[in-house]
């Protein structure tokens, strides 16, 4: 009776240690599993100034929540200027461009070997902004932002004689922003803007300038707009059928505001891609949680069948 019982102990031991042993083992697989996903390294990206609030945004996202070990460094030097550091030996990961790249550009990468994918993150609105005690020039029509751009008209009161006899003074971004290049050859079709023109690298100062001249006008992407009503309003755009106010919900390549709306990009080095886990990862994660950051950092998300279509593509390149 007391080998029985004994015996009985032991084969209960032995079962508490084979399900001990293999609870551990378990749990070792799956620390494994999750040290196997743990990256490191850096992903450097510069260009648009106008994608940089949501590229910088996702950056941020990613390094607090998904790679922690994993720096993200994000400029903003403009479109062209960022193009210019994507291509080269050794440049960056990622350019964000506020316009699609150009021949040369693409001769360029292919001449460097470099294979470049085209990435189609969010959609901008571009605003036509006016300072905030302007209470006249709320809205104008399409050819009277060209008028007004190309020097055709100087002074308020030759577009309405209602309106002050006053200097129109215009601003804008210069030339090595991709919003530049879409203002110039979309919305004026590759005439001229007029000479007076006070051109800034930096939004923010394009922001403040605005804000100190009662007879300002200039032009950038809605997202700055947005973050700063305080300081500048937008000016409503009749395309012909009334004025339309550029928001998340007219912004669209199809809905009302469709003239003056662009997709904006980031394009990625997929040979770096291939040779460096953390910026096939990075892509990876701007392409799943883009549309989620788009509205906050003042753009329209992109249809989610297009999203997709890309993630696909990327998949395809790993």
């Amino acid at each position: 009776m007391k080998f029985k019982k004994y015996l009985m102990l032991v084969v209960v031991g032995l079962v508490l240690f084979l399900v001990a042993c293999g609870g551990a083992a378990e749990k070792s697989n799956t620390s494994g599993d999750e040290a196997s996903n743990e990256l490191e390294g850096n992903v450097s990206i510069d260009g648009s100034g106008t994608v940089y609030p949501l590229m910088s945004r996702l950056a941020e996202e990613y390094m607090v929540n998904e790679q922690p070990n994993v720096s993200v460094e994000v400029s903003r030097a403009g479109t062209s200027a960022g193009f210019k550091k994507f291509l080269a030996e050794d440049g960056t990961d990622f350019n964000d461009a506020s316009r699609e790249i150009k021949e040369e550009e693409q001769a360029k990468a292919d001449e460097l070997g470099i294979e470049v994918m085209e990435l189609k993150v969010a959609l901008d609105g571009l605003t036509i902004v006016v300072n905030p005690e302007n209470d006249f020039a709320t809205e104008l029509t399409e050819d009277q932002v060209k008028d007004i751009f190309l020097g055709n008209v100087t002074k308020w009161s030759e577009i309405n004689p209602d309106w002050p006899e006053e200097e129109i003074q215009t601003y804008g971004p210069n030339e090595n922003h991709g919003t530049y290049e879409f203002f110039y050859e979309t919305i004026l079709e590759e005439q001229d803007l007029v000479k007076t023109i006070n051109l800034q690298q930096d939004y923010s100062t394009l922001v403040t300038l605005v804000a100190e001249d009662v007879n300002a006008i200039g032009f950038f992407g809605f997202g700055y707009y947005d973050s700063n009503k305080d300081k500048v309003q937008a000016v409503g755009i009749d395309f012909g059928e009334g004025a339309v106010v550029p928001s998340l919900d007219t912004i669209g390549e199809e809905g009302p505001y469709a003239n003056y709306t662009r997709p904006v990009f980031t394009y990625l080095n997929v040979n770096h891609a291939k040779e460096k886990a953390q910026v096939f990862d990075y892509a990876t994660y701007v392409l799943e949680t883009m549309n989620d950051f788009a509205g906050e950092t003042g753009f329209a998300p992109i249809p989610e069948e297009e999203a997709q279509a890309q993630l696909e593509e990327l998949e395809a390149n790993k």
